[in-house]
This record gives C-alpha cells, structure tokens and sequence, in this order.
C-alpha cells in the first residue's frame, strides 16, 4: 500500500514540477501535509513524547533534504542514471542497518530483497533514446547530488522506524512541521517564496493527500515488519510511477522497465511469503 501511495505521489508531484519550480510545488505540499497529519495524529491519539519530536523532525529534515538534492540532480543529470542510483541507496542503506540491528530475515527473504533491488534499478531506468540522456551529463556535482538523495532517503527509514510507536502518527506531524520550516526558511533565502498557481496548484495539493496517505501507510509497514523488508517493499514505488506515465503520460515502457515489473511481483511474494 505505501509503495503504491508513494509512486502515485511522486507521479503527480513529478507532474507539477514539470509545469513550476519543485521549490514552489512544496511550499504547498508540506503546509497542507502538516496540517492533515496534526488533525489525524489528534483524533489518532497517542502520546507526545521526546522520542517523536526528535526522530520525527530528523526524519521530516532528512526526507526534505533527499528531495531537494534529487531534483537538483534530475534537472542537471541524466535521469536514467540518477534516478536508479538513488532508488538502490534508498532500498540499500535501511537494510544495511536493518541487519546491523540484529535482523536476520529468512532464506526467502533474503533471495526477494535482492531481486528487489535488481527491480528497482530495472524499473527506473529510462530509453537510451531520451533526450535527457543526450543532453544531461552526469558530472561529479550530479554524482554527489544523486548519493546525498539516495542516501538521504535511505535514512528516512532508520530515523522514522526509531520513533516510538506508542506516539501513533504524531512522529509524522512533527516531520512535516520541520521540513514545512525548513522549505520556507530556504525559499525565504533564495527570495523564491511564490506559490503556483492553477493547474500546478491543483496538482500540488493532491500531491499533499497522497503524501500524507503514503506517510500513514510506510510508519505502519516499518512498525509492524522488519525494517531491512518493510524498506525494500516501499522502494518498489518506482513501478507504480511508471505504469502512471504509461497510462495517463502514454510514456514508451522499455523493455528492461517490463522485466523490472515482473521482478518486483516475484520479490513482494517472495517477501512477503516469509
């Protein structure tokens, strides 16, 4: 469910970057979402502690952060190799620390969270035939941009899954609190605070509820499920992204895109199996 919600996010997020700055995409996401997840964390209940404050606002800085330096990465880089290198780190780096912490998942598992990972490179790769790839070349500032996002992303994972589950959803609030800050503090900086407007704002603003949804769903998946598992399963969201922009974009499906999909569907019933 959160791999879903996040691919659908990120499609309709990704939509609207197409059409307006990403800076100004979030300075509406992130407002919106914080106010959902406060009103959902009251009538949740749950109560508010240290742990949520602090694990909550370190993983809203992460995560803002990891968006950011990805965007600066696909607007300057080819996507084809960007987007694969960030989504291996995503899935790699919360379970190297899943196992670090002393999971151990099963023979099954094990064979599914790799193939996952071969899945999500497969799945975001794009055409050779891309224009991006002709004319974005990935230099060494691109090189950092894409490690620094994948990396960050990975944590969000580690910081999120150290939250007291007790405190509900209130970890997210305060996530979306700090980034909300942290996005008007840089917009502020770069004398970029403007909103967009029409058909971006619109899209902006879905792009809020599904993140919300998609937030909901993946502190769920981690509390309830191994880390180093719950991780890999959310980071097949690229899957659900691109069967959107064939469908609604009618983008071309390489092939090693198709072989990805197959891949992803034998990993989550391998995973899931254990």
């Amino acid at each position: 469910m959160s791999a879903v919600s996040y691919g659908v996010s990120d499609f309709v997020g990704g939509v609207a970057c197409r059409r307006v700055a990403a800076l100004r995409v979030m300075l509406v996401t992130y407002p919106i979402a914080t106010v959902l997840l406060g009103v959902l964390a009251a009538a949740a209940g749950g109560p508010v502690r240290p742990g949520a404050l602090v694990w909550g606002s370190l993983y809203g800085v992460s995560q803002a952060v990891g968006v950011y330096w990805f965007y600066a990465a696909v607007s300057a880089g080819p996507i084809s190799v960007v987007s694969p290198l960030a989504a291996v780190l995503n899935a790699a780096v919360p379970v190297a620390v899943g196992v670090a912490l002393g999971e151990r998942p099963g023979k099954t598992a094990s064979m599914g969270v790799l193939l996952a990972m071969l899945a999500v490179i497969l799945v975001s790769r794009e055409s050779p035939a891309d224009e991006n790839i002709r004319t974005h070349r990935f230099t060494s500032k691109v090189a950092w941009l894409t490690v620094g996002s994948g990396v960050a992303f990975g944590l969000d994972f580690v910081l999120l899954y150290q939250a007291p589950a007790a405190c509900r959803l209130w970890p997210l609030f305060f996530a979306r609190a700090a980034a909300t800050v942290l996005v008007f503090a840089v917009a502020g900086m770069s004398n970029n605070f403007q909103l967009p407007s029409r058909s971006p704002l619109r899209l902006a603003v879905a792009a809020a509820l599904l993140d919300t949804l998609a937030n909901i769903t993946m502190l769920l998946a981690i509390q309830k499920w191994m880390l180093s598992l719950a991780s890999i399963l959310i980071s097949l969201y690229p899957a659900t992204t691109v069967v959107l922009a064939v469908i609604v974009l009618r983008e071309r499906l390489t092939r090693w895109q198709a072989v990805g999909m197959i891949l992803a569907g034998a990993s989550v019933s391998m995973i899931a199996a254990s």
